[in-house]
């Protein structure tokens, strides 16, 4: 079993037990499930922002531990203060050492922030909104077109945008007409080597309509020069900052580059 059907069989056991725990109308009456979502779409094409979507992640199954100390509150607010244009906030916790508490932490920022996890039901999404995201993650590997459809819809009619995530050519069928924001992994899922290049090959074949956006792999200002020339407008980046001391002075100092 490779690591991305892994994870999803575990998603899968585990959104049923949430489920149980928390049942749909209790996420409903969340706070902030009834407050007014902010546009990723929007901040990426504000060509005054850096249209750096910086994360918060405190592990993974390829690197292990990559920042067990950091406050997610004291890092999202630097990250927020120093020009980021959103937030990701990794909400799985078997994996990646996330949970809901981290996105909700994030929440006293007032920039977007997409929930990163492995969203294979509507549950989720309803969740993902009861939290505080504005944006879900909808990986294209782990769903069929008909069902990345189903939940991009079921996420538009909760008002959250949704960021598609491809990583080869084949998964370009699943764009429709509800995706805006299309995202390129060049980590791959199943064995998490990563192909920088990747997000230049396939941003050709992307629609010029909607909005592109790199992931994985970017650590430097170069990198994200040549990305931006070949048409891209966000920039996803966590580890290049979390693997310091202080991820969000590591940002900042990565803004002042880019500048």
């Amino acid at each position: 079993m490779n690591i991305l059907k892994e994870i999803i069989a575990h998603k899968k056991d585990e959104v049923e037990t949430q489920r149980l725990l928390v049942p749909v109308n209790s996420l409903k009456q969340s706070v902030l499930y009834k407050r007014e979502t902010i546009s990723l779409y929007n901040f990426l094409i504000d060509e005054t922002k850096t249209g750096i979507i910086a994360e918060f992640k405190r592990r993974s199954p390829s690197k292990g531990i990559i920042n067990n100390t950091a406050m997610v509150a004291d890092v999202t607010k630097a990250y927020t203060e120093n020009g980021a244009s959103a937030l990701s906030v990794l909400t799985d916790e078997h994996f990646f050492g996330g949970n809901n508490a981290d996105l909700i932490a994030a929440r006293e920022n007032h920039i977007p922030i997409l929930r990163k996890d492995f969203i294979v039901d509507e549950y989720q999404i309803t969740e993902a909104k009861s939290i505080g995201a504005d944006v879900i993650l909808l990986i294209a590997a782990c769903l069929t077109p008909e069902r990345l459809r189903e939940l991009a819809i079921f996420a538009q009619q909760l008002g959250l945008e949704v960021l598609l995530e491809i990583h080869v050519e084949a998964e370009l069928e699943h764009i429709c007409d509800e995706i805006k924001i299309v995202g390129i992994n060049n980590r791959d899922l199943k064995t998490f080597a990563v192909d920088i290049n990747r997000s230049v090959a396939l941003s050709r074949k992307i629609p010029v309509d909607r909005i592109k956006v790199a992931e994985s792999g970017i650590d430097n200002v170069e990198t994200i020069d040549i990305l931006k020339q070949t048409g891209f407008k966000g920039f996803l980046m966590g580890e290049n900052f979390m693997r310091t001391n202080d991820p969000g002075f590591a940002f900042k100092q990565f803004v002042q580059q880019l500048k």
